[in-house]
């Protein structure tokens, strides 16, 4: 096992690489980045969740072997937060804009707040299943998708395309993953205790994990800050020519 002893460390780094470019990169998004990351860095403190029933990754210090904790976790949070909240605004363009009070008032937001929060309402009673955790936080996180698309079908294309992106997205870091350490997910998984159906070296709660994330985190901080998203739109050839002619008229 040494020589799987910093993988879990240098593979949640890299997730940092992807963040700090659109961070840099994309100046319009860097407070939606920084707020979600600091949101969901914490998340990484219920690795004793998961591990060793889940997987039981080496770690710096063998923190997850001697306690359940591990610093890896704290950063693969933050990092999947930032990045998760805006790659779809950072692929098709989008930007947010306010919800209006007549909006806001409608009967179909009367569920609000309890759409928001129900992965977190949900994953107790989850987790008291008869089934290894990881299913209980895939499921609860995609009643918090459905919950968000009901209360705001506005977000519905949103959610769908982020669950799609960020799975894609995940699916990458883990095919490198695979190809540098082949005999890594063998050794960390508890493979035994899952579905055992692996795709391209990736465990299927990997992907499943990914996706039911995307769904509900691609459109999480609209609701939380009441915004929604458009896309900018190109003004097609007509349009142009009536903008112009509009200029020369005012000169």
């Amino acid at each position: 096992m040494a020589k799987h002893e910093y993988v879990w460390f240098l593979w949640s780094v890299a997730f940092l690489i992807p963040w700090i470019g659109l961070y840099v990169g994309y100046r319009a998004e860097r407070r939606t980045m920084m707020l979600t990351s600091v949101f969901t860095a914490p998340f990484g403190l219920t690795e004793p969740i998961f591990v060793p029933d889940y997987w039981n990754p080496p770690s710096l210090f063998d923190l997850a072997h001697r306690t359940g904790f591990d610093i890896e976790s704290v950063i693969f949070s933050f990092a999947i937060g930032g990045v998760g909240v805006i790659l779809y605004n950072a692929l098709t363009g989008a930007h947010h804009h306010p919800v209006g009070a007549l909006e806001r008032h409608r009967p179909l937001h009367r569920h609000h707040y309890l759409a928001i929060s129900a992965p977190f309402l949900s994953f107790p009673f989850l987790y008291l299943l008869p089934w290894n955790p990881i299913y209980a936080a895939i499921a609860a996180m995609a009643v918090g998708g459905i919950a968000n698309i009901l209360c705001r079908p506005d977000l519905k294309a949103k959610a769908w395309i982020g669950a799609v992106l960020f799975l894609v997205y995940y699916a990458a870091f883990f095919v490198v993953l695979v190809r540098l350490w082949p005999s890594y997910v063998g050794h960390v998984w508890n493979l035994a205790a899952l579905s055992g159906i692996v795709v391209a070296g990736i465990p299927l709660e990997e992907l499943l994990f990914a996706a039911s994330f995307g769904l509900y985190w691609a459109g999480a901080y609209e609701h939380f800050t009441w915004t929604g998203v458009a896309h900018r739109r190109q003004p097609n050839a007509k349009s142009a020519g009536v903008q112009s002619a509009r200029r020369l008229k005012a000169r």
